[in-house]
């Protein structure tokens, strides 16, 4: 974990020990004439870590396409973020590799990467392109070509990506990574046996080839072919709906109010506002926390419009401060939540008379003291005729019965919504109810792509809790956005009811030594109000992003490991929401976003 005060940069140097290493990295390298060399500073040591640059500069004269600088940590020691550079690694080994935008350089020009480091030890046998990193050797007389890579195969496809893994190469050296072939153009270049190609076209047929490389520069044979057809398209770009969920208890621990969505500027990037929860109860929907939602008192500094609460108004609370919220956003919506993962216990009963219980959510919601504030309502129901916190055995047709009921109540003039599983595997939550026969009472449903793994497996796999695809070694196949909207489609569900969703928070583990997904860990990551959970606005600080997989973020700082979405990743998400023509985006939920609304504008800008 990063100390405050600026990014940490670690370097490579050839030493056995810390203390050679500093007095070796206080000068540059010696120079030869005609090679390409790597210059490693140490810029700070604060104990339990160290920081520093590394400058690779092309000494030849002729351009340089692409470099690899490799060097041995002892145990102890690891790096835990790097920037203008990827890594990878294998046991002791560090591989850094260039980044997409600096592998070209042309005779003389240089260019550097950084990153932090934990630990008492430091890097040997630091190489360049297979040569020492002083120049003083060359990659020797490996002309020997790595074997070709085996068992291509596709792990999964979009409209517009393909997922693509294959067997490891051999080589009498070693290999240092993997070039993707669309057809004759390179499209990707990697370091594991794995990779997604973006920027395809809908329904098109494409033929993909690997060659494995080395450190000295030689390229295997390409392996045998494989043909893949994109998926269809989803009938034209996405909605534009823009949802977010207000956690009715945020405004106490977290210290987040329906001002913030104001001062953060997420007003005026969202269409709806998810409140949650209200709790379901006897069969009937009922408040969850009257005292936040009607009667909490706001001083005049803490109310959307600065003016203050008086003790005998008729309605405060968070259903007030929405209330002038609206007034300053006069298109934005605002849908009650029923149910969530600690409420949806009373769903079952509630499935026994459907007609009552619509009457009773009319009434709640349409209540005169706060009518005005709420445009529908939404039932978040984990899940039907299946189990969350609890089990259900209300049949596969209960869910429909239930929005039937309340689409009659409500009527076509308020909005009648939906969130649902997104577990797409063979015999998975998604087959135990009629999401289909469901589908023609909502107005929208919520597919909850994200938690689709967590520290609840305390021992690991370490995994993306949202990937956007499925990917080599998922622990679970269907359990990502791709499989979970494909089954959604193929069970009849136009896409221009679903939207895809996002989590502004990560999912971690700790007692992680592997960089990389896939490894094992010892227990859920400490979190600010739960173990193996925090908000993105904590950790875009504390744990920077290190990798991506499956379009989604992750990091290792220290023995933790975390995934979540980052700007970056939800843009990529935003296209693939595009091109499947969703009706939009939404997410859980708003106290995880910066204090700017980093999360939200992506959103925004990526839905268009």
């Amino acid at each position: 974990m990063s100390r405050p005060g600026g990014r940490r940069a670690i370097a490579l140097a050839g030493a056995t020990s810390l203390a050679v290493a500093t007095a070796l990295l206080t000068a540059p390298p010696a120079s030869s004439a005609g090679t390409v060399t790597a210059t490693c500073t140490k810029t700070q040591d604060w104990g339990t870590g160290f920081g520093g640059t590394c400058t690779i500069t092309n000494g030849t004269d002729a351009a340089l396409n692409g470099w690899t600088l490799e060097g041995d940590l002892p145990s102890g020691t690891a790096v835990t973020s790097v920037w203008n550079a990827t890594k990878s690694v294998s046991g002791n080994r560090y591989t850094f590799t260039n980044a997409g935008w600096n592998g070209a350089l042309a005779a003389g020009a240089e260019t550097s990467f950084g990153f932090n480091g934990t630990g008492p030890g430091w890097f040997t046998g630091c190489t360049v392109n297979g040569a020492a990193c002083d120049g003083s050797g060359g990659p020797g007389d490996d002309t020997e070509a790595p074997a070709a890579p085996s068992g291509l195969r596709t792990t999964g496809k979009t409209a517009t990506s393909v997922s693509l893994a294959w067997n490891a190469s051999t080589d009498n050296v070693g290999v240092t990574g993997y070039d993707v072939y669309n057809g004759a153009a390179k499209a990707a270049s990697v370091t594991g046996t794995g990779a997604t190609v973006g920027g395809l076209s809908a329904g098109t047929a494409y033929t993909f080839t690997v060659k494995a490389r080395d450190a000295a520069g030689n390229s295997s044979p390409a392996s045998a072919s494989v043909s893949v057809t994109t998926d269809e398209g989803g009938g034209g770009n996405a909605g534009e709906k823009v949802i977010g969920y207000f956690a009715e208890w945020g405004v106490y621990q977290r210290n987040y109010h329906v001002k913030n969505i104001e001062t953060s500027g997420s007003a005026d990037r969202l269409t709806h506002i998810n409140y949650a929860f209200g709790n379901v109860q006897g069969g009937k929907c009922t408040i969850g926390d009257a005292y936040a939602a009607t009667d909490k008192a706001y001083t005049a500094a803490q109310s959307v419009d600065g003016v203050a609460d008086t003790w005998d108004q008729p309605l405060r609370g968070n259903f007030n401060q929405l209330r002038k919220l609206k007034k300053l956003h006069p298109d934005l919506k605002v849908i009650w939540s029923f149910g969530g993962w600690t409420w949806s216990g009373g769903f079952g009963q509630a499935a026994q008379n459907p007609a009552a219980f619509a009457e009773s959510c009319y009434n709640l919601v349409e209540d005169p003291r706060w009518a005005d504030v709420f445009d529908g309502i939404d039932i978040d129901w984990e899940y039907p005729n299946a189990c969350g916190l609890t089990c259900d055995t209300s049949g596969p047709q209960a869910l429909g019965n239930l929005l039937s009921a309340l689409r009659s109540k409500f009527g076509s003039n308020n909005l009648v919504t939906a969130a649902i599983t997104a577990d797409a595997s063979p015999g998975g939550k998604m087959d135990a109810t009629d999401y289909a026969g469901a589908a023609r009472y909502v107005d929208w449903y919520m597919p909850m792509t994200y938690d689709y793994f967590g520290a609840w497996a305390a021992q690991g796999p370490t995994a993306p809790h949202s990937p956007l695809t499925s990917y080599p070694g998922i622990p679970q196949q269907g359990f990502n956005t791709a499989d979970t909207i494909a089954k959604l489609k193929s069970k009849g569900i136009p896409a221009n009811k679903l939207l895809l969703g996002i989590g502004f928070y990560g999912r971690g583990w700790t007692g992680v030594t592997q960089s990389e997904p896939g490894g094992t860990a010892t227990g859920a990551a400490p979190g600010t109000y739960e173990a193996g959970i925090e908000d993105y606005k904590v950790l875009k600080g504390r744990c920077p992003s290190t990798g991506t997989v499956a379009g989604t973020a992750y990091a290792k700082c220290g023995s933790q490991w975390w995934s979540y979405d980052t700007p970056s990743t939800i843009g990529g998400k935003m296209a693939y929401a595009q091109d499947e023509g969703l009706a939009g985006a939404f997410f859980w939920e708003l106290s995880g976003d910066t204090a700017n609304g980093e999360l939200i504008t992506a959103i925004k800008n990526g839905l268009g």
